[in-house]
């Protein structure tokens, strides 16, 4: 696989998954640049300030301050070109609430169960 996108923004506030999951993609070339940041907010004023413009987000959903549902509210607001941006779900979550959300929302291309793995990335992107 080689670069098959410009920039990936990771929103996770785990360390350990974002460490696990910046690896996977650094090894799959998924992209030029990996971004990642730990709070949904600081993702938020990121995209809004225009310093980070991805082409592919990994989204958690549970989070402290923000859970990933949250974070998609506050995105649909911004001012920014959305239509060539895909968001991924990544999470542990089997509760298929989240599943049924994160199917009937128009930002979340798909919903991917962590860890994310070589082999989830080659079949995105297939």
């Amino acid at each position: 696989m080689s670069n098959p996108y410009k920039t990936c923004l990771l929103i996770d506030d785990n360390y350990i998954d974002n460490f696990v999951t910046r690896k996977v993609l650094e090894a799959s070339n998924f992209a030029e640049t990996i971004v990642v940041r730990q709070s949904p907010v600081e993702a938020i004023d990121s995209l809004r300030l225009g310093t980070v413009k991805p082409d592919v987000i990994f989204l958690d959903i549970r989070m402290p301050t923000m859970s990933g549902f949250e974070f998609l509210k506050e995105y649909d607001l911004l001012d920014i070109n959305k239509k060539d941006i895909k968001i991924f779900m990544l999470s542990s979550s089997l509760d298929p609430v989240d599943m049924k959300q994160s199917a009937s929302n128009k930002y979340i291309t798909q919903f991917i169960h962590k860890p994310l793995t070589t082999k989830a990335l080659e079949e995105l992107i297939a």
